[in-house]
């Protein structure tokens, strides 16, 4: 333990602390009556013994044993009703930790969640307790708590006859030498349960992070097995046996995992056993010695024996617990470092002009690009503007930079060299949500949920239907939407419903571009928009492009140049800069890259 594990985990809990102040009260509370209840009964014991001893009469003995039994179970009363209510909230900790980390991908910027490492903190902060971090850090700071508590009532109890023992007459310095020499002993053996417990929890870190990766594959094949689409592909390409095979050695080696975790797990509690016999025998040994030296009495010895001995466990677990904390403050580390991931992308304040003619001018300048953690640049010193209310098609190669255009110009990212500028402003300036809301897009791996199909084009609960309809009409999809029994209210798949359909590749295709024209939004994106749909339907979309986008500007991603001709300007991409810009027929009649590609596909349809 260092001074940054304890910041972690001293941050992690004032998150808590701020978030669930009742629960934080509970542990506390928990704590101290766990603690002390185990002594209440150890005194009271001690007290009947020495009653019984002096002969006392039997109406006190019972005063006393009615007043502690009285005590004991309304300590343990409060203690179990304290230890329920503990454990319901441990119960959904991991959900509220599943719920924050899931609102912060929601916020966060966008080149954290394609970044692997980032996510991995998020799995890790996630995968190595079932209490989830913040319900594991609340256990071991009870017992933690638990721990010092009732080390100190233990010493509190002892410490008198420590000193009978040195002010005592009869064998005063023998029996002072004793008791240092007693606890030297459970100090050293407190010391060594305290590094085997250090030992233990780096080596079952090691063997986390080995399962970690283990598990990561695991919820991959999960994943993968259970879609439709690929169950297709492993049985026309015969690959079940393969996939089989490796899901047998990943569950087999998740299962030697574990086993050398419980292993270890095993000879831990073994040498926690073995010290605290050791201690155990050393104490009633030493009792003993104080007995026959006449300096305690024989109740003493029993509540000395047993608080010395409860000493010599809770010592170990208390030296347990701080082992156990090298492994809390990693878990807090990788939460905190993932809560506080540096908002990169500027904020920006101006709010955007609202333009009745959707007249924005968008303008690159000098831009250049490489990813975060990447030296490679993907585009090189781009500059260009766009025509506003025209027609615009980007074409190039795989990997010429066409995709990573357009995530600068929606700001998914920030350009690393040069500015993008919207009406002759830095788009970083801009308010992010306004800027965001002057592009309806269409990427080429769109998502459409398990939602309805209303709120899907809608993207809300909040729909004006007349024009969800005529969206999705306009996008090819009028037809099957007058076939569906619940209409716009039809869920899209059945993960939520079993009223749901199941939609084609192309349906789903039609209803992004059905989003996109229901956004209303000045530009327009469509990356390879027809991809999915079968020829007479690609056809009907570009017969009715001008119809869905109107007077908008519109920017066109496509493979296929043929489907490219509708549009006044084209941009030819290649290594990250646009090397050919004109239309189709100034393009095709002059050598280049476009030319290259367009009888590359000509051919095919001679």
């Amino acid at each position: 333990m260092n001074r940054e594990d304890f910041k972690y985990i001293w941050l992690l809990f004032k998150d808590i602390a701020g978030r669930e102040k009742k629960i934080v009260t509970c542990t506390f509370l928990l704590s101290v009556l766990e603690a002390i209840t185990p002594y209440i009964t150890i005194l009271c014991t001690g007290l009947l013994v020495d009653g019984v001893y002096r002969g006392e009469e039997w109406r006190m003995l019972f005063i006393y044993a009615i007043s502690a039994l009285a005590v004991q179970l309304l300590s343990q009363l409060m203690c179990s009703r304290m230890a329920e209510w503990f454990n319901q909230k441990l119960d959904y900790t991991r959900e509220l930790d599943e719920e924050q980390l899931n609102r912060m991908s929601l916020f966060m910027d966008y080149e954290y969640l394609e970044d692997t490492g980032v996510q991995e903190l998020r799995t890790r902060a996630l995968a190595r307790s079932f209490f989830g971090i913040r319900g594991w850090l609340l256990l071991q700071a009870k017992e933690f708590l638990k721990g010092i508590l009732s080390v100190l009532s233990a010493v509190v109890i002892v410490c008198p006859m420590v000193i009978q023992g040195a002010s005592g007459k009869r064998g005063g310095m023998f029996s002072f030498l004793i008791s240092l020499l007693l606890f030297l002993v459970i100090g050293v053996l407190v010391w060594g349960n305290y590094r085997a417990g250090i030992r233990y929890t780096r080596k079952a870190v090691e063997i986390l992070d080995e399962l970690d990766n283990i598990h990561n594959k695991s919820a991959y094949y999960l994943d993968m097995l259970s879609g439709v689409e690929s169950q297709k592909d492993l049985r026309m390409n015969g690959q079940q046996k393969e996939i089989n095979k490796d899901v047998d050695t990943l569950f087999e080696a998740s299962q030697k995992g574990e086993r050398r975790i419980g292993q270890m797990y095993i000879k831990r509690q073994f040498l926690g056993v073995t010290f605290t016999g050791i201690s155990g025998l050393f104490v009633y040994l030493f009792a003993g010695i104080k007995a026959y030296l006449g300096q305690i009495t024989i109740g003493n010895v029993v509540a000395y024996t047993a608080s010395i001995v409860r000493l010599a466990r809770s010592a170990s677990h208390f030296a347990a617990c701080v082992g156990r904390l090298k492994s809390t403050a990693d878990y807090a580390k990788d939460y905190i470092s993932y809560r506080d991931l540096e908002r990169r992308k500027q904020a920006g304040t101006i709010p955007v002009e609202k333009r009745r003619d959707n007249r924005f001018q968008i303008d690159f300048e000098h831009v250049s690009f490489r990813y975060p953690g990447t030296e490679n640049y993907v585009i090189r010193d781009l500059t260009l503007s766009f025509v506003i209310g025209e027609k615009m098609a980007i074409v190039g190669k795989n990997g010429s930079g066409k995709s990573t255009f357009i995530k600068l110009l929606c700001r998914l990212y920030d350009v690393t060299e040069g500015c993008i500028k919207l009406n002759g402003i830095d788009i970083r300036k801009y308010d992010y949500q306004e800027y965001c809301a002057l592009f309806a897009v269409v990427f080429q791996d769109f998502c459409m949920f398990a939602f309805p199909l209303g709120e899907n084009i809608a993207s809300g609960s909040r729909m004006e239907e007349e024009r969800v309809r005529d969206a999705l009409t306009r996008a090819g999809f009028g037809e099957r939407l007058l076939e569906l029994e619940n209409g716009l209210f039809t869920c899209v798949g059945r993960e939520f419903s079993d009223s749901g359909v199941s939609f084609s590749g192309g349906e789903k295709q039609k209803m992004a571009i059905a989003r996109a024209i229901y956004k209303d939004a000045p530009f327009v994106i469509m990356d390879e928009p027809t991809a999915a749909l079968d020829p007479v339907a690609e056809c009907d979309v570009y017969a009715g492009f001008d119809k869905m986008v109107g007077k908008k500007t519109a920017l066109y991603i496509s493979h296929r140049l043929a489907s490219c001709r509708f549009c006044e300007d084209i941009l030819v991409f290649d290594k990250g800069t646009v090397v050919q810009r004109g239309s189709h027929e100034e393009l095709e009649g002059r050598e280049g890259i476009y030319r290259e590609l367009w009888n590359a596909q000509a051919r095919y349809y001679r």
